[in-house]
């Protein structure tokens, strides 16, 4: 099957992409840039509203996982613009394109994360729970509904709520690495904060099971065993056999990050259980975290 893939070059989008050659589909990669993206390449560039729409009629499904990083640059007042219109007007301008192809996909994996539900403290969160009233929030909501157009026209869309994904090649667990190496690693703040995650492998894994699912909708893209940031601490600090006693008071990511960003990436509580893959019998390769992390490290 021919499958279209924003964000192609990303964490996710080249796990993804590989993954999905190794499973005899053709990957077609949306790029931007690349001046030279070979024959598997679509042309699109969101901020001018332009798409190869010809070059998709036909694909069987499309992954769109493109947007501004959340975590790239501090936020100002154009960078928090810049986030949210990556997302929205990427969105649109797909969905849009895709739903008036006279070939049309089956189905539209748009991704969204779990900043969907703001700060929840200790509640267990679902796909049915209701929204945060954070930045966070209102970008996911916005993204999430952009989609409308290839809804309305018949196509099965599925909302990609991503957690924290575990990569030691990039992400928020490779950034972490060095320090916790150094044995400098510690809580961030109270540590009380949950921290949904999920492998690399479980995150590519359950994108390709979606595809192949009658899922539409919200689907939590987290593991099913969610841990607080201080038992995230401990696990990895064990795991590299290292202490994680130094903990690391609020103020130095707030000052390092500013203080909106810091509090929403890394001291937001959000418990998210992924209920809609547990459900539709989805099997998790890493459901622990000492496991993922072990898997992930080569430990």
């Amino acid at each position: 099957m021919d499958i279209a893939v924003t964000g192609a070059s990303g964490l996710i989008g080249s796990k993804l992409v590989g993954a999905l050659t190794a499973a005899g589909h053709r990957p077609l990669r949306l790029v931007r840039r690349d001046p030279s993206p070979g024959e598997d390449a679509v042309r699109w560039d969101p901020a001018a509203g332009t798409i190869d729409a010809a070059s998709l009629e036909g694909v069987g499904a499309v992954v769109h996982l493109a947007g501004e990083g959340i975590a790239e640059k501090r936020w100002s007042a154009e960078q928090k613009r810049r986030i949210l219109d990556s997302r929205v007007d990427g969105t649109s301008l797909l969905a849009t394109t895709l739903a008036g192809l006279n070939r049309p996909p089956g189905v539209l994996l748009s991704g969204s994360a779990i900043g969907f539900y703001g700060e929840r403290g200790d509640e267990e969160l679902t796909e049915s729970s209701g929204p945060g009233d954070i930045f966070l929030a209102d970008v996911c909501r916005a993204w999430e509904a952009a989609t409308a157009p290839a809804e309305e026209a018949g196509i099965r869309v599925a909302h990609l709520r991503t957690g924290i994904v575990l990569d030691r090649h990039g992400g928020a667990l490779a950034k972490t690495l060095p320090l916790f190496r150094f044995g400098l690693g510690g809580r961030l703040g109270s540590g009380r904060q949950w921290w949904s995650w999920i492998g690399i492998d479980d995150e590519v894994g359950a994108i390709e099971f979606l595809l192949g699912a009658d899922i539409s909708g919200p689907v939590n893209l987290t593991a099913p065993n969610p841990v607080t940031n201080a038992e995230f601490t401990k696990v990895l600090g064990s795991v590299l056999g290292r202490p994680t006693l130094l903990p690391v008071p609020a103020f130095g990511p707030k000052v390092l990050l500013g203080s909106e960003l810091a509090e929403q990436l890394l001291f937001t509580s959000a418990r998210v259980l992924p209920g809609v893959l547990t459900d539709a019998g989805y099997e998790f390769r890493s459901p622990d975290l000492e496991g993922a992390l072990r898997e992930e490290l080569g430990k």
